[in-house]
């Protein structure tokens, strides 16, 4: 909104002082930070009394967890001030007619209302199971088919050459006049020659960094064009639906979700940045993407309004995210990620979210596998995801391949730990920049 305010009234010839600003992401990045977390504290504090006056708490059952009775009642849905703090700082400071922002938008309600479906049967209908693993499943995947195609048809989404600039080397050097390195080329980008629709996405330890999904397939000519598009878009599926459900298996601790969730904010955030930058994807040797600067201030709102719910989520809580907000948060990282073709990275960025899926897959797999050949099943963890292994509480009947640690570790414990992974896989993932 301000954003384009600034903008007709530049074009109005209105001069304003400092309306300049609104040129550079990097303001608008910290307008949208501080706004988001700004409407998380004020606005969270009155939505928390609203779900406490419906009485809309969580229901616990007794699994033995430590501390997980004092739970009960506690008010959830809380994603619903993630949502709002991240669309207030977009709406406000975001290029609304950017097609990556727009995705985005779209993500977040999508899989939000997903999410506040599930939370709304759960509550409101007095159905513990919520939203059927389904009704869930399909419509991240329809979601994922809407920014597939869309990244697919789009003439908006390109990839830049990587081509000999002047304009590089003269500001490499420090000569000639003064540039605006952070709206560099981008007025003009989606003209130029070397912008080409592609479906190559960013790969670590190779000299270009870059893997095309069409040596993936077996056809060529028609067919392979076709068939590349058509493995890139299923990939996108995959990716998107990954993320969302990994991000709401990890809602399971004060604070584990919307911390790890902003630690891989702000990388992708950075990514994002470099990526929309001619000079700095240039130097690293990474895509130009001409237009995903606007993610950056995307994401900057992001971290803001996951900063701003962890003043009300840390432990102990008073207020969980619920469905609303996790599944929103999944589905914001793996739709951002895919839109700078980085999604090859999540492994790693995501490594928390990574290992607490699989932690629930390999339990299942090996529960079912045991059962059917000795009769009785048996668990490889005392209980998943993985971060309820950690945590005091009775042991399950039969038999575990990893006991429960002595002594159990404390629940604010946990999440801090699992946060200083999420700062080492993080850093390690820009580090991979550099790594040739």
């Amino acid at each position: 909104m301000f954003y384009h305010l600034f903008q007709y009234l530049e074009k109005a010839g209105v001069d304003i002082p400092g309306s300049g600003l609104m040129h550079y992401i990097s303001f608008r990045a910290m307008m949208a930070s501080v706004t988001a977390v700004l409407v998380a504290l004020i606005a969270g504090k009155g939505i928390i009394r609203w779900l406490q006056r419906k009485q809309i708490g969580e229901t616990v059952r007794d699994l033995g967890l430590q501390g997980q009775i004092e739970k009960k009642g506690t008010p959830t849905m809380g994603g619903i001030i993630i949502l709002l703090s991240i669309l207030t700082g977009v709406i406000l400071f975001c290029d609304l007619t950017n097609i990556y922002v727009i995705l985005l938008i779209v993500s977040t309600l999508w899989c939000g209302g997903l999410g506040f479906a599930d939370d709304y049967i759960k509550v409101f209908r007095h159905n513990k199971n919520g939203l059927s693993e389904k009704a869930k499943l399909v419509g991240q995947i329809v979601l994922g088919f809407i920014i597939g195609i869309t990244v697919w048809q789009s003439k908006d989404i390109v990839v830049r050459e990587k081509v000999i600039d002047p304009s590089i080397e003269i500001v490499a050097q420090g000569m000639g006049k003064d540039i605006n390195t952070e709206t560099l080329i981008t007025d003009s980008a989606y003209k130029d020659e070397n912008v080409v629709k592609s479906t190559k996405t960013t790969i670590p330890f190779v000299k270009n960094h870059e893997f095309d999904y069409r040596w993936l397939s077996p056809f060529k000519g028609t067919w392979g064009w076709y068939a590349k598009w058509a493995i890139y878009v299923l990939m996108i599926v995959l990716v998107i639906t990954a993320c969302s459900n990994g991000t709401n298996l990890t809602d399971g601790l004060d604070g584990l979700a919307a911390g790890t969730s902003a630690i891989v904010g702000v990388v992708i955030g950075i990514l994002a940045w470099l990526s929309g930058n001619l000079i700095d994807s240039n130097y690293l040797n990474i895509m130009y993407l001409p237009g995903t600067g606007e993610i950056a201030i995307f994401m900057s709102a992001f971290v803001g309004a996951l900063i701003g719910f962890l003043w009300y989520n840390s432990y102990p809580a008073q207020v969980f995210m619920g469905d609303t907000g996790s599944l929103a948060i999944g589905g914001i990282i793996g739709v951002s990620a895919v839109l700078i073709r980085k999604e090859l990275l999540l492994p790693l960025l995501c490594g928390i979210f990574f290992v607490e899926s699989l932690s629930v897959l390999m339990q299942r797999s090996y529960f079912k596998f045991t059962k059917k050949k000795y009769g009785t099943g048996r668990r490889i963890w005392s209980m998943t995801p993985l971060h309820h292994h950690y945590q005091d509480k009775k042991e399950l009947p039969g038999e575990v391949l990893f006991h429960k640690p002595v002594p159990p570790h404390h629940e604010a414990k946990i999440v801090s730990r699992f946060w200083i992974v999420g700062i080492i896989l993080a850093v390690s993932t820009l580090a991979l920049l550099k790594i040739r």
